[in-house]
């Protein structure tokens, strides 16, 4: 039987001409276990865009996740906060961005389902403009009031606003946020007379709320917890299908019998639409790589993230199965922009 390799190497007028040939054949063969798809990307830092306040949840998580990742992808990560217009400015900024792969954003669900609802016309299409990476986590929203307020729960928030002569007023982070959303359910489905005072952000809410210039505001546990624990606010009730672990003592809605607050908020990150597939799978895969890290679950967690982390497929399967129910959810509520 012949030697292949004898064979090979006859081919060739003499040894360095084979040797020459060596490192691009090496190359060949190594580069799609290397970059398995994605080339030589990331050749250079990437960008990940938080449509948040600076200090706000997301965005502390968004910088948790760029840390590390960088280190997995072997570039820098650059946050750049882009708040304002419920995530509006930040999406666009990814919208409008070169599909190369190195710009990204992780926002909540607001910019994919509260936005097209609440708003007519916005400077992208929410469905064509962006590829889905993948579902990051599922997020806890927290009520809360001051520390000095007359009751503990829902029932006596309640008992204690049929007294007041004047609305109720509560904060968002935002005008057709998700909390904007339970707030007018709260106000449409269980009798509660509420004015909505949005904020830029839930620090703010939360400071107007140890300061008595606002009756409640809703908030996430991480920005909430510390307060709590020191015992500037209380935590009366958290929405979503279960009881977050940051805060397990804290009841959710549906368990002090309040219907319509029990669908959880998602937190996602999209690429601008004709992103390469190699690079969104890679992307998808280092993400979830990351928030499992043991150093980085326990972080998501204190700050009501359950991690998920799935495929652009699942992500999709998602989407369709729950989007419709948030969309009908908000326009019950109705809930618009002010």
């Amino acid at each position: 039987m012949t030697n292949p390799l004898r064979s090979t190497l006859g081919c060739f007028a003499s040894r360095r001409a084979w040797l020459g040939l060596l490192p691009a054949a090496l190359a060949v063969a190594v580069a799609p276990v290397w970059g398995q798809g994605t080339g030589d990307w990331p050749s250079r830092p990437l960008k990940l865009v938080s449509p948040f306040n600076p200090g706000g949840a997301i965005d502390v998580l968004n910088r948790v996740i760029a840390e590390k990742l960088a280190q997995r992808l072997g570039q820098p990560i650059v946050v750049e906060a882009l708040p304002g217009a419920n995530t509006i400015t930040g999406a666009n900024a990814v919208a409008k961005a070169a599909p190369d792969g190195y710009t990204f954003m992780i926002t909540t669900m607001s910019t994919h389902v509260n936005n097209r609802v609440l708003f007519d016309k916005l400077p992208f299409d929410p469905a064509k403009d962006f590829a889905p990476i993948t579902q990051v986590s599922l997020g806890s929203v927290l009520l809360t009031a001051p520390a000095n307020a007359p009751y503990n729960d829902l029932k006596g928030l309640i008992a204690w606003a049929a007294q007041q002569k004047r609305p109720i007023s509560y904060g968002t982070w935002g005008i057709g946020s998700s909390a904007h959303v339970y707030g007018e359910i709260l106000r449409k489905e269980h009798g509660l007379d509420l004015n909505h005072v949005p904020y830029k952000g839930e620090v703010p809410a939360l400071t107007d709320v140890i300061g008595g210039n606002l009756d409640i505001t809703f908030a996430s546990p991480v920005g909430a917890k510390p307060q709590v624990a020191a015992g500037r606010i209380k935590a009366l009730a958290m929405a979503g299908p279960a009881r977050s672990a940051a805060m397990p003592d804290v009841p959710t809605f549906a368990e002090q019998g309040f219907k319509g607050m029990d669908l959880a908020v998602w937190v996602a990150a999209y690429a601008p639409a004709g992103t390469p597939a190699p690079i969104i799978e890679r992307l998808q895969r280092e993400i979830s790589a990351v928030i499992r890290l043991p150093d980085v679950t326990p972080k998501l967690v204190d700050q009501g993230q359950t991690p998920l982390g799935n495929t652009p497929a699942e992500f999709d399967a998602n989407f369709r199965a729950q989007a419709p129910r948030w969309e009908a959810l908000i326009r019950a509520s109705g809930a618009k922009p002010q």
